[in-house]
């Protein structure tokens, strides 16, 4: 339990998460509201309560749990000073989805590869920002998802390599093995994209989404599948998932989008082309085309 008497106004959750900054908000609300969280020595349940200088919060939090998540190794393509660009591999999440989780991610991987770096080099590269559950992440990959992820290792970095990718200015390549055969063979797909109401969790075409923009060609095709390459000019969550399955032509193992059960999702980030901080030089980050891919159109 940690105690802390309050120098200036400010929200109890907010207090909670500087006292233990490894925390979401969301989860520092959840430890406020199952009565771990004392204000005065009363209980308080509500995350927005208004603290006063003078108060003295108390927190029910086990730190040590953080050492619960099992260490990781991912395979690295590349890195620099500022950045790393990884593998990542199929059930893996990017970050925590809130409340502490002790499953490890790609974000407690890039917090613990960071900390294995001698304090000299810590100390150049300007590691001081707060951990928490997305530390260092630029993009997204899906946890069925495989492939090229980029991550940042100062805070400089990541806001550099956020704007490349909330501009636009970034260039994403897919694979992925969909049912039957496309037809036109190459197109582009303009649907916009809209959460699907009747299921929240997953998303559809409609008129009142936000625009998306894919581009596919077929490289190579069978009787059951083909296997596409994907370039989307829009980010939007499950964009490539949500088109292709419009079109008739789930991915495989999608079965969230009507795709044939599989052992695993038929989704894969090939490439990534980006400006890296060093030297503004532009790089492309390849990661060759898995066999199991290959497999499924021989």
């Amino acid at each position: 339990m940690s105690n802390l008497e309050i120098s200036r106004a400010q929200r109890l959750d907010q207090k909670v998460v500087e006292l233990y900054p490894q925390l979401s908000r969301t989860y520092a609300a959840k430890l406020c509201e199952t009565n771990r969280v004392s204000v005065n020595g009363a209980p308080q349940t509500k995350p927005g309560f208004k603290l006063r200088a003078g108060d003295v919060v108390a927190v029910e939090y086990d730190a040590t749990q953080e050492a619960a998540i099992p260490d990781i190794e991912l395979e690295v393509l590349y890195e620099d000073s500022d950045c790393v660009v990884i593998n990542k591999p199929i059930g893996l999440l990017t970050h925590s989805k809130g409340a502490f989780n002790p499953e490890p991610t790609v974000a407690t991987w890039l917090r613990t590869h960071c900390a294995r770096l001698d304090l000299a080099q810590k100390s150049a590269l300007g590691l001081t920002w707060r951990s928490n559950s997305r530390v260092g992440i630029v993009h997204r990959l899906d946890r069925a998802t495989s492939g090229v992820m980029i991550c940042a290792k100062t805070p400089e970095a990541l806001s550099w390599l956020q704007k490349q990718f909330s501009q636009r200015r970034t260039k994403k390549t897919y694979l992925a093995v969909v049912a039957g055969r496309m037809n036109p063979e190459a197109a582009i797909i303009d649907m916009p994209i809209e959460r699907n109401p009747k299921a929240p969790a997953t998303f559809r075409v409609g008129n009142q989404g936000k625009y998306a923009s894919t581009t596919y060609r077929t490289l190579r095709s069978n009787e059951m599948y083909s296997l596409l390459e994907l370039k989307p000019e829009t980010g939007r969550t499950h964009q490539l998932r949500v088109h292709l399955a419009h079109q008739g032509h789930p991915i495989l193992g999608d079965t969230l989008y009507g795709g044939e059960v599989a052992e695993r999702l038929y989704l894969h980030a090939a490439g990534l082309e980006i400006t890296i901080v060093k030297n503004h030089e532009r790089k492309i980050f390849q990661i060759p085309t898995p066999q199991s891919f290959l497999d499924k159109i021989t």
